[in-house]
């Protein structure tokens, strides 16, 4: 299985047109892209740190993590096979753990912490504050890459508008000399199943010599997305360091299903997943996975009706010569509710939580 190439964009000025074109054309090709690191707020300490949390909070006792257990509101811990993204094809849960953080509000969190995490409420709310900047830079950029107010989509997700479903979230995928696995049946499971994101847009962070992140081509066939891409190609104005790396690998971007809904499919919210490699599944390189998931929603009362894009109202025009007059906002009346009003970024989440979770 051949890996895919996904572009590498720099997003240090988020008010660049070229960059917006840039931006658009990789989330209608591909629904995935790459930012360069040193473009944004991070620093490599920032991303050093949040992962040494997420290890040492994984590494924690079960009752300690049991304590802070995942409810409807989407916030807290999950175990071993409580969630299950592709219930269709699954025949058990995904092989992993989460650790959910909502939105914090002054610098505190809105839930339970446990005793692993609750000395660094503060440390957790800053990274989080650093992944919503991050998310505004690219929004702005999408913004302009379909010639609409810059502040379109920023505006709807900003939290002086009310709460939103946004999720800062830890991943911990134990490797397949874990306990853990031991149910672990070849060709048959995954680690997470096949699934597209429910939000505007994921942030991913990941681990170099950690891989498994799979995405479903426009042809059929499952492409791997490596940890780190081709660097040599993309240059030092792509954020790279004088070394020929970057200061930590650059932050991997997916399209949501909201932005593909805001914009009638012409962004991609691309189904992907995560497996467990051929070289663990070789014993080749046996080692636990952890990644880190920032997921932005808009605030919750946010209908989901069309861009005012001249670029969406093109694309929807050539679907509809294409697929006929059947074709509706989204992609068909199911993204209405009773009374042929919009759904609310709200009311789509609860219903995929609904079909994930069991609580």
């Amino acid at each position: 299985m051949a890996a895919i190439n996904l572009p590498i964009i720099d997003v240090s000025n988020p008010h660049d047109p070229s960059v917006g074109k840039a931006m658009l054309d990789a989330a209608a090709k591909y629904g995935f892209l790459y930012v360069a690191s040193q473009s944004t707020d991070f620093s490599a300490e920032d991303v050093e740190r949040a992962f040494g949390l997420s290890k040492e909070f994984f590494a924690s006792p079960v009752d300690e993590k049991a304590a802070c257990r995942i409810t409807p509101n989407n916030r807290g811990w999950s175990g071993m096979h409580v969630e299950t993204l592709d219930p269709e094809h699954q025949r058990t849960g995904d092989f992993k753990e989460g650790m959910n953080f909502g939105e914090f509000t002054g610098g505190k969190a809105q839930q339970l912490l446990p005793p692993s995490l609750s000395p660094h409420e503060a440390t957790l709310s800053n990274f989080s504050i650093l992944c919503r900047k991050t998310c505004d830079r690219i929004l702005t950029l999408l913004a302009l890459g379909l010639q609409v107010h810059p502040d379109f989509f920023t505006t709807r997700h900003d939290p002086i508008h009310g709460p939103s479903g946004s999720i800062l979230r830890f991943l911990y995928y134990p490797s397949l000399t874990s306990p853990a696995t031991a149910s672990y049946k070849h060709d048959e499971d995954v680690r997470a199943g096949a699934h597209s994101d429910y939000g505007s847009i994921t942030l991913l962070f990941q681990r170099p010599g950690q891989p498994g992140l799979e995405i479903l081509t426009p042809e059929g066939e499952w492409a791997g997305v490596p940890v780190e891409p081709n660097q040599s190609s993309q240059g030092q104005e792509q954020g790279q360091g004088k070394d020929g790396r970057f200061a930590f690998p650059p932050i991997l971007v997916n399209i949501g299903d909201l932005l593909s809904y805001w914009t009638d499919g012409l962004l991609k919210s691309t189904v992907h997943r995560v497996v467990f490699p051929l070289s663990e599944q070789r014993a080749e390189n046996l080692q636990d996975r952890y990644s880190i998931v920032y997921f932005c929603h808009p605030v919750n009362t946010t209908e989901l009706v069309p861009v005012p894009s001249k670029i969406v109202d093109s694309h929807r025009k050539e679907r509809k010569e294409s697929q006929g007059d059947k074709v509706g906002f989204g992609g068909g009346a199911g993204y209405l509710v009773p009374g042929k009003r919009a759904l609310t970024a709200s009311e789509h989440l609860q219903a995929r939580l609904a079909a994930t979770y069991t609580y």
